[in-house]
């Protein structure tokens, strides 16, 4: 509820705080004298938006400041998931800055309008006149519903199945458009693959290919200049070998004289090793060159296969043709498997479909079962609120589609006169009769549901006499149950508050500002003896005041 509400320089106020208690809380004030200020000042700090002409003072900054005890409303969860700390005593804060520039802390924590008005709906509801239309909304109607049903966890269950339910649905669409798509191209991707499988390339076969096509493109220059590196390294007389074998013999008779010499005998020793391995080699590979003209057609022929398929693929490289080999085959493997993957997707769809409908049914009978007690109770408190003859007509009907908040289309009429026929609340009811229908839902749902602060924006413009009495009845039980602030006209509604509070305006030095103050027992009196008789207060009014405040 709320326990106090502070202002600085919004609108006509220049400065004012004040307390509220629980109970039903009466504020009045003069036309004109700045109640509708206050509770713009109370949406601003709730998140409405706002800009600088709601500064009196355009070089200072607004500040205004509710403090809210919030320990029944079971709000911890929203706290945490919008990372805020949780405090049974919450106070929120908005600051309009001289720049534009808007701020809102919720316990000194920064936070985004959205996150306010989201709180807002949790803690404070704001009607006036305005917002009876509201009651032609089916959102709304639903809400009456489901509020009386129970029906909190069943439509939040229903709400994830059906997101669910979205989600294989479009998961489906995209398949169907993907296999619509696949076919067209089926044939051609087929062909495609198949012609890459046939090729049965391998990763790194073409630079071997490549390397023996090489060789046998030039079997002849090889040869030539393999026999003549064999004659050279090993010719009798003036061959390397030759050379080596005299040059070791000369080293090997010195070797003895010096470590020196000894140690350059070694690796002449070796490079003659070396050499003979070299020439072994040389003379193997001459012994193996073999021109064979069939074995180069079989190369040409295979790397003109691997050439046209990269030139047909845009590509360079095996790799690369493999790659889109599997590309292929995961496409024609989509067409060829793709019924298989959209019936096991309909299965899915099916199922969640299944359960949505039996938590759709569940919702539905939930609702079904209130309806007759709540038009029973509208009625009742609307001929105690002066409409005798007030009728509605609450109808459900079963949708084939499934709706945001489950299978069922409402049918909430209304007859306001006796014989009369049904029709839609905006189109039948008058101003007047659409507050005192918004005022039999809220006292229904107060007895039947936690519901934060309500404040009245003179709900009770057009009534008088006996049904003001009524009204005020019907305010005070669900104070019992809630807090209650009413902006009222009626002295009858005034006198029954637990505390009652006045707006009224002043100047000072030529300057007029809003004020407002909780009036005391004397101050009270006068108040009402002045709604009731006006400025010029009589002693049967003063009388009549102190009559209603027992």
């Amino acid at each position: 509820m709320l326990t106090s509400l502070s202002i600085q320089n919004y609108a006509l106020i220049n400065q004012l705080s004040i307390d509220f208690n629980n109970g039903l809380s009466i504020i009045t004030g003069e036309t004109g004298a700045g109640k509708s200020i206050l509770l713009g000042a109370l949406g601003l700090v709730l998140g409405n938006r706002a800009d600088t002409s709601t500064l009196k003072d355009t070089s200072k900054k607004c500040v205004v400041e509710a403090h809210l005890a919030i320990s029944n409303y079971n709000l911890e969860d929203f706290f945490t998931s919008v990372d805020l700390d949780y405090e049974a005593q919450t106070i929120i804060r908005r600051e309009i800055l001289p720049s534009g520039k808007s701020r809102a802390f919720v316990n000194d924590t920064p936070v985004k309008l959205s996150v306010l008005n989201e709180l807002k709906s949790k803690l404070i509801d704001v009607h006036s006149q305005h917002q009876t239309l509201e009651l032609s909304d089916a959102g709304f109607q639903f809400h009456i519903l489901d509020a009386l049903a129970k029906n909190g966890q069943k439509l939040a269950s229903y709400q994830r199945g059906l997101k669910q339910l979205n989600f294989y649905q479009k998961e489906l669409q995209e398949l169907e458009e993907q296999q619509r798509e696949a076919n067209q191209q089926y044939d051609y991707n087929l062909h495609l693959f198949n012609e890459l499988t046939e090729a049965n390339l391998i990763a790194d076969e073409q630079l071997e290919l490549e390397e023996k096509l090489e060789k046998l493109n030039n079997v002849e220059e090889i040869e030539l200049n393999l026999s003549e590196a064999v004659h050279i390294a090993s010719a009798d007389e003036i061959g390397i070998q030759t050379l080596l074998n005299t040059l070791e013999n000369r080293l090997q008779k010195i070797a003895p004289f010096s470590k020196e010499y000894e140690e350059v005998s070694n690796r002449i020793t070796s490079v003659k090793i070396e050499l003979d391995d070299i020439i072994s080699e040389l003379e193997d590979a001459t012994e193996s060159i073999d021109s064979n003209p069939n074995e180069l057609e079989k190369l040409n022929d295979r790397l003109q296969i691997i050439y046209n398929l990269q030139k047909k693929h845009y590509v360079s490289s095996i790799p690369e043709l493999l790659e889109i080999q599997e590309a292929l085959s995961i496409k024609v493997d989509q067409v060829e498997n793709a019924e298989g993957i959209i019936n096991q997707k309909q299965k899915q769809i099916k199922e969640v479909a299944t359960k949505l409908d039996e938590v759709a049914t569940l919702i539905s009978s939930a609702r079904k079962k209130i309806i007759p007690n709540l038009k029973k109770e509208l009625e009742y408190l609307l001929s105690e609120l002066g409409m005798p003859e007030a009728r509605f007509s609450i109808e459900l009907s079963t949708s084939d589609s499934f709706l945001s908040n489950g299978k069922d289309n409402l049918s909430f009429l209304f007859s306001a006169n006796k014989g009369g026929s049904f029709g839609e609340l905006k189109k039948v009811a008058s101003g007047g009769e659409l507050s005192r229908i918004m005022l039999a839902i809220k006292k229904i749902l107060s007895d039947n549901t936690q519901l934060p602060t309500i404040i009245f924006d003179e709900i009770d413009t057009g009534v008088s006499g006996e049904i003001s009495n009524k009204i005020a009845k019907i305010m005070q039980q669900m104070s019992t149950q809630m807090q209650v602030i009413t902006i009222t006209h009626l002295p009858q509604i005034a006198a029954k508050g637990n505390q009652h509070y006045k707006v009224y305006k002043e100047d000072v030095a030529g300057v007029t500002t809003t004020n407002l103050k909780q009036l005391s027992e004397d101050e009270r009196i006068v108040e009402i003896a002045e709604m009731l008789s006006g400025k010029e207060i009589s002693d049967s009014a003063i009388t009549h005041a102190k009559e209603l405040l027992n």
